[in-house]
């Protein structure tokens, strides 16, 4: 009788470890990462412009002039229709950002701009007509600039990393234009490949990004959209640059038309 009530105990015991065991891994099983709620996926390769130039930039009297070759301003690229994102109808352009500021596009090579005295960050580059970058390094112009009365003084390369953001920008519409939304950046002195990664805030939802190319942004909703793009290093810590992180709103609208 003795052994077995010491057996009974025995096997309540077991059942009673086993429960405790199977109860602690499943306390102790991690939470499944939440699905994202926006993809990014890279763009469809574009039309290659290899041998496209910015040779030479000037800014005196509020009047920039720049020199390009081999890229025609104001053209369409021939693959803008394949895009399926916003496109511009006047054309290939240059986008001209100073410091932290929306970009400017401007279709000839010669226009007036005005800039406050004092120093600031430049970055120009060629785009094409859908406003992805050219990121061929002789299609950029990346400068530390000081400006007085509308006129560039001193001026030297920009010696450290640096991100730029580009797109998206402004107002979408329709769409077309909106459901497919191009995310595009530009490094300066930093190869993603090489370590560098580009985090990407969209309406509080992180992206990592290491590979410096266009992404398609889908899922937002209409209304005002904010991302904010950072610079990380090899050990995802965020780079100590100038205008670095930088965010930027934008607004995305169905097409009245579209919804009746």
């Amino acid at each position: 009788m003795r052994n077995f009530s010491f057996f009974i105990l025995l096997a309540f015991f077991f059942v009673a470890c086993q429960n405790s065991s199977q109860t602690a891994a499943e306390e102790s099983t991690p939470e499944e990462t939440p699905a994202k709620k926006y993809t990014l996926t890279p763009f469809t390769a574009s039309t290659a412009y290899p041998d496209a130039k910015m040779e030479s930039m000037t800014y005196a009297n509020g009047q920039f002039n720049f020199g390009v070759s081999n890229y025609e301003l104001g053209a369409q690229t021939p693959d803008a229709d394949q895009k399926m994102c916003a496109n511009s109808g006047k054309g290939q352009h240059i986008h001209l950002i100073v410091d932290n500021q929306p970009y400017s596009a401007q279709y000839t090579n010669e226009f007036e701009y005005d800039i406050a005295d004092g120093e600031h960050y430049l970055l120009a580059f060629l785009s094409r007509s859908y406003h992805e970058s050219v990121k061929n390094s002789p299609a950029g112009m990346a400068k530390k600039i000081s400006v007085a009365n509308k006129s560039i003084g001193d001026m030297s390369d920009i010696e450290g990393p640096m991100l730029f953001y580009s797109r998206p920008k402004g107002t979408y519409v329709g769409e077309k234009d909106t459901k497919k939304v191009m995310l595009d950046f530009y490094v300066v002195n930093a190869e993603l490949s090489a370590g560098y990664k580009v985090k990407a805030d969209i309406n509080g939802e992180e992206h990592i990004v290491d590979t410096w190319q266009p992404y398609y942004i889908e899922g937002m909703p209409m209304g005002e959209n904010t991302i904010t793009l950072t610079l990380l290093d090899a050990d995802g810590n965020v780079v100590d640059a100038p205008l670095n992180p930088v965010t930027r709103k934008f607004n995305l609208k169905a097409d009245p038309v579209e919804a009746q």
